[in-house]
């Protein structure tokens, strides 16, 4: 009788399928096998794209006069270093007794590619070859996955989307990094006193750190505005309350050159002079302002969508001080230990299958002593059941996987977990359990008052409240590791807007407030302030601007509306981003998640600038991913994608070759390096010492 392979992406999730198979099985070199099933692994990749030297030997020497290098066939070769474990499943996908393979590689572009370079380099024939595609490493799931696992020719697009991922990031990387250090190296190792540079360039890598540069440069290059707010204090039953002055129809300003904006102004004695004629020789005590409007209404907040590994990385930046990377590894481990579903995910909804059975996952969590009443609530109050009609259930924006999730199984392994790892999966738990309660319900309440000087002027001054009456899911996002007032804080609880601590009785006696009522002003004070620079990135914001082609919007409902093709994939971005630091080209301080760039990072930045300033367009990086997305989506064909690439690449690479500019980059060089004064020193230093 013919047996069935099972191939996994790595000997762990291998022994999981193992696991699930309930069969008797002894284990071999680099494989177990039982009566009707064989279980084999990769160890990630098995096979990779040859160098350029493999096709002609003439190419292992860099020279302008070989570029552009662009084979007509790619070739490929088993990776040195897993040789043994490659021969191991090249003989066992080419057994004659095996009849069916079942791939079981991560279930993504990825993975997809790491089976297909496989097979390939084995010259598999004659198979039946079905694809598992599973969300979590539960038994559930694997069986589910096996039961339900389609022939594999139905993921041929995403295989041939892979590939093109493979070669264009293999053509751009060698031609490009090839082109522009010939070209613009010695510039370079001239300027900083180093024997040699290398330009490493990557279609995703370069665009990153140009984003890092610029923002750096916009930082230095921004010039500190004063401005001067005028503002008022009330008292409203003996309660303090702060009003800021605006510019609107009526007063003496509105629409005046002398304003920074509607609410303030440029010069100090503009806001001085607007407070003179606002108490206009009366004393303290006769400093009156009329109610003019008072607006209460009810704001509602939602839960915000589930976990994707962007946002997910971002929080974990912001919450723990914690790399794009170590976050993936956690995820990564969470998901190995069945804790949650598969992370290397771009969607924050659950599909309307999984939104089905939900309820297990909930009942799971029962073993979690913080957060087993939440689960007892929503199982009590059957919430579960209405989930599929809200907007955290929506199959058309689901490509490969849904949100990071907890599978409810696995439990007792927590207690195996690092303190971070704990952390990280308690915010997953508690993102996902909050869903499922009703929105938090704030009550707002917005006073303007009016002070006139004169019968024809009306200056007018704002304040707004806002206190929580309902908590609603807030209660469930109380984090364990969160201080009581960090916790008071990130909810806004106690908060009003600008800063005015409330009370609910003190929300009661506004509201009684009735427009025309006459109240006391205590003070009229100026307030400096001056304008911000743009804010670095820090890994987490990065992570997130990289998923939304660049900008990074700060909102999370905004982030969830505009969505679209980001800059490099879930799976790679943190990659980029410690490769990009281990170039030397960025930093990141540990302890803050900031990142900024190196000098190097900003000399390269200048030559890629100078020389294929497209490689620095964060929405051409992005069009390229948005092709290999119609790629895998069959739109367009690899042939179409190819001949845009490779006119992409001669095209280019044509241009840099009739540059002669190196001589006018010294001038940004130095510019540059007039801010890393002490690098500079120490450049020189070594070459003094190498001589």
């Amino acid at each position: 009788m013919a047996k069935s392979l099972f191939i996994a992406e790595k000997p762990s999730v291998a022994q999981e399928f193992a696991k699930a198979l309930k069969m008797e099985m002894r284990s071999y070199n680099g494989y177990r096998e039982g009566e009707t099933a064989v279980v084999t692994w990769c160890v990630g990749h098995l096979v990779t794209m040859s160098y350029p030297e493999v096709y002609d030997m003439k190419y292992k020497r860099w020279s302008l006069s070989t570029l552009p290098f662009i084979p007509e066939e790619f070739k490929y070769e088993v990776i040195a270093g897993a040789a043994n474990q490659y021969k191991v499943v090249e003989g066992l996908l080419n057994r004659e007794d095996i009849g069916t393979i079942y791939v079981c590689t991560d279930s993504g572009r990825e993975g997809e590619y790491i089976y297909r370079l496989v097979e390939q380099m084995a010259g598999v024939t004659g198979k039946t070859r079905k694809r598992v595609w599973i969300d979590s490493q539960t038994e559930e799931e694997i069986l589910r996955g096996i039961r339900e696992a389609k022939d594999l020719s139905e993921y041929d697009n995403i295989a041939k989307s892979a590939y093109l991922r493979a070669k264009e990031d293999y053509l751009m990387g060698i031609n490009f990094s090839r082109l522009l250090s010939l070209k613009y190296g010695n510039a370079i190792s001239n300027f900083l006193g180093t024997k040699y540079t290398v330009i490493s360039v990557g279609r995703v890598m370069t665009c990153v750190q140009g984003m890092v540069v610029r923002r750096e440069r916009e930082i230095r290059e921004f010039v500190k505005t004063p401005f001067y707010r005028v503002l008022s204090t009330l008292d409203i039953h003996k309660n303090p309350v702060e009003g800021e002055w605006r510019a609107m129809e009526g007063s003496a300003y509105f629409q005046s050159p002398k304003l920074y904006k509607d609410n303030g102004f440029k010069e100090k004695k503009d806001a001085q002079k607007l407070i003179e004629d606002l108490t206009n020789e009366k004393l303290p005590e006769e400093w009156k302002a009329v109610v003019d409007s008072i607006e209460k209404k009810k704001e509602t907040k939602n839960p915000p969508l589930l976990y994707n590994l962007a946002e997910l990385q971002n929080d974990c930046s912001r919450l723990f001080k914690i790399s794009p990377d170590q976050t993936l590894q956690i995820a990564q481990e969470l998901y190995e230990k069945k804790l949650v579903t598969y992370p290397r995910t771009d969607a924050r909804v659950l599909s309307s299958a999984v939104a089905k059975e939900i309820h297990k996952n909930i009942a799971g969590l029962k073993g979690i002593p913080s957060v087993k009443d939440f689960a007892d609530e929503i199982l009590t109050k059957e919430t579960f059941k209405k989930i599929e009609k809200t907007r955290y259930v929506n199959d058309k924006q689901i490509t490969d996987h849904y949100a990071i999730i907890p599978t409810g199984q696995g439990i007792s392994a927590v207690r195996s977990l690092n303190s971070t790892a704990v952390h990280v999966f308690e915010v997953i738990v508690r993102r996902f359990l909050s869903i499922f309660f009703p929105p938090a319900i704030y009550r707002k309440v917005s006073l303007v008052t009016v002070m006139q000087p004169s019968k024809d002027r009306k200056e007018k001054f704002f304040s707004s409240f806002k206190i929580l009456e309902e908590s609603g899911f807030l209660k469930v996002t109380e984090y364990s590791f969160q201080k009581k007032k960090e916790a008071d804080l990130s909810s806004g609880a106690k908060e009003g807007e600008g800063g005015q601590s409330l009370g609910m009785e003190f929300m009661e006696q506004l509201a009684k407030l009735k427009k025309g009522m006459e109240l006391p002003v205590t003070a009229l004070t100026v307030k400096e302030g001056e304008t911000s620079p743009p804010k670095r990135y820090n890994s987490g914001s990065m992570i997130l601007a990289m998923e939304n082609a660049g900008q990074l919007i700060e909102d999370e409902e905004l982030r969830a509306q505009i969505k679209g093709s980001g800059i490099g994939t879930s799976a790679t971005r943190a990659e980029i981003l410690k490769k990009l630091v281990s170039n030397k080209y960025l930093a990141l301080n540990k302890k803050t998640q900031v990142i900024t760039p190196t000098l190097l990072g900003e000399l390269i930045y200048d030559v890629v600038n100078a020389s294929i300033r497209s490689l620095l367009n964060p929405e051409l990086t992005a069009s390229w991913e948005k092709g290999l997305t119609y790629v895998a989506e069959g739109i367009i064909t690899p042939a179409e994608y190819m001949a845009k690439l490779e006119h992409f690449i001669t095209s280019r690479t044509s241009g840099v070759l009739g540059l002669n500019n190196q001589y006018m980059l010294r001038s940004y060089f130095q510019q540059a390096a007039s801010f890393y004064k002490t690098e500079k020193k120490k450049e020189g230093k070594k070459k003094n010492e190498n001589m």
